[in-house]
């Protein structure tokens, strides 16, 4: 009985502690205001993972990577604001619910050469799972395009 309990308690030592080094691991937002931003989007389908309205923001180096078909160079950023939808009315911006940034980084072998990172309103790590939440869908819907939704023409 001490012996299953000694390694209860050290399992959850160590997903405590592997909980922490990957939140003190996830790089801080950048100051993307200053970025190109994109024209604002709007999904309507409340059944949508995407529900909501949403800006694009891409440093020139990712400005580079749609400009070329959506190819982007190593240590392309993109980050995306999530709102929500004010009440019914799409034209609305209501309240920041999420930000999420991706940086182009061949040692992210699991996520296609991106690193996924998604951040709360107020810009914390929300520890998002970047493979379940992010690549999974990015490899299915968009591997031909470099893993990326948007193009060049959200920022007309």
């Amino acid at each position: 009985m001490k012996r299953i309990t000694l390694i209860t308690i050290g399992l959850i030592v160590l997903f405590s502690v592997g909980l922490a080094v990957a939140a003190v691991t996830a790089p801080p937002l950048p100051k993307y205001q200053s970025w190109k931003k994109s024209v604002r989007k709007v999904v309507t389908d409340k059944k949508s993972l995407f529900y909501g309205i949403h800006y694009i923001y891409a440093d020139p180096k990712a400005i580079k990577g749609y400009q070329a078909g959506n190819k982007f160079p190593e240590g392309s950023r993109i980050v995306v604001e999530h709102f929500n939808i004010k009440g019914d009315n799409s034209a609305v911006d209501g309240p920041k619910n999420m930000v999420v940034l991706m940086k182009k980084d061949k040692n992210q072998k699991n996520t296609g050469g991106w690193l996924y990172v998604g951040y709360t309103a107020d810009g914390k790590p929300s520890r998002l799972d970047p493979v379940k939440n992010c690549f999974e869908c990015h490899q299915k819907e968009v591997a031909g395009r470099d893993y990326v939704f948007s193009g060049i023409a959200d920022f007309k």
